[in-house]
């Protein structure tokens, strides 16, 4: 749920940039990156070609995505 939630974030941010309305901090969108949403910051950085020529978005979502992957396999459910 959460990397569907960051997903559309991504997109309503592209929306309100292209309008020049009210933006999602980058803060925010980093937030619900470290919360379990680093693959769908990924996908929505590709789906609405996004922040994707900023590096430092790469990194933090990159860095996300490893470590919930690291996190994950480490708890034992």
């Amino acid at each position: 749920g959460i990397n569907v939630i960051t997903c559309v974030l991504y997109g309503l941010d592209k929306e309100f940039a292209k309008r020049g309305q009210y933006r999602i901090s980058e803060y925010s969108l980093f937030v619900f990156s470290f919360f379990g949403g680093g693959i769908g910051a990924l996908g929505g950085m590709k789906l609405f070609h996004h922040k994707t020529a900023k590096l430092k978005f790469w990194i933090i979502n990159i860095l996300c995505t490893f470590l919930w992957i690291i996190l994950l396999t480490l708890v034992d459910f």
